[in-house]
């Protein structure tokens, strides 16, 4: 979500004076009313990771959604679309809302219906018409962890549950007090798409202005999708065996991040 222009407290876009003269790449790189896809996110992203290797710097991939980050780190192919078929099913969404349509996934493809959950209508979509297309399950392109398209470190940061639920909750009331609200509703007139009106955090800010949800239910609730992402994250990147985890809170977290990267240059 960082890709959108303008979205900054409720993705916790890091501000331009604290980027340290870091080059930051793919932030603000569309408007909240263009549709984001992973598809074209993996070309830009390793068109940027490409260049920067040729001028012999090292770039660093922070995720973050886990398809993303998984689609530029392995050897990820995404089949094409049909329209027609995606124009079906997005009508059905819009219609019946997301529920229907994981009902149907959960029939076809359990596991896929899983991993995406009842709720991101956008994937649930993606999936069924992929499996509509190849007639195989939506999981079946998703990368194996031993095709790296380059060499790689995968380095993930540890929290100990009970503690990250309390941030986690912190966070959300901190984008709230720092104007969440108000940044969405400045960005409202020039339109959300749909993925960027569904963002946690931005679809409880315009059920808020709308009076659909007073504050302190819309806060809940972007704590509860927030906890829950935060879980699928968990499961996603623990997956990844070859990543090296480290306790987000050890004072030595970036002397062993850089021991690590040190030891698989030393191999190479």
């Amino acid at each position: 979500m960082q890709l959108y222009r303008g979205m900054d407290i409720g993705t916790a876009k890091l501000p331009e004076a604290e980027r340290r003269g870091i080059p930051h790449h793919l932030l603000d790189v569309l408007a909240p009313i263009d549709e984001a896809s992973v598809a074209r996110y993996q070309v830009e992203a390793r068109t940027i990771i490409d260049d920067i290797v040729a001028r012999g710097a090292v770039p660093v991939l922070v995720g973050g959604s886990g398809l993303y980050v998984s689609s530029v780190v392995y050897d990820f192919r995404f089949p094409g679309t049909d329209p027609v078929i995606r124009e079906r099913l997005e009508a059905e969404l819009d219609a019946s809302g997301p529920g229907m349509l994981h009902r149907r996934l959960r029939g076809i493809d359990p596991a896929a219906a899983e991993a995406i959950g009842p709720h991101n209508g956008r994937r649930l979509v993606r999936a069924i018409e992929v499996v509509e297309m190849t007639g195989e399950p939506f999981g079946a392109g998703l990368p194996s962890e031993s095709a790296l398209w380059r060499p790689t470190v995968t380095l993930g940061l540890r929290a100990e549950r009970e503690r990250l639920v309390a941030r986690l909750d912190e966070r959300v009331r901190r984008m709230w007090s720092a104007g969440l609200v108000e940044e969405a509703a400045a960005l409202r007139p020039a339109g959300f798409g749909t993925t960027a009106s569904r963002a946690i955090g931005y679809a409880q800010a315009l059920a808020h202005l709308d009076g659909e949800l007073d504050e302190a239910a819309a806060i809940e609730q972007q704590s509860a999708l927030t906890r829950r992402y935060a879980r699928r994250q968990v499961n996603w990147f623990g997956r990844y065996a070859e990543t090296t985890w480290i306790e987000s809170e050890s004072p030595d977290r970036v002397a062993a991040a850089l021991a690590v990267i040190e030891q698989d240059a030393a191999l190479a």
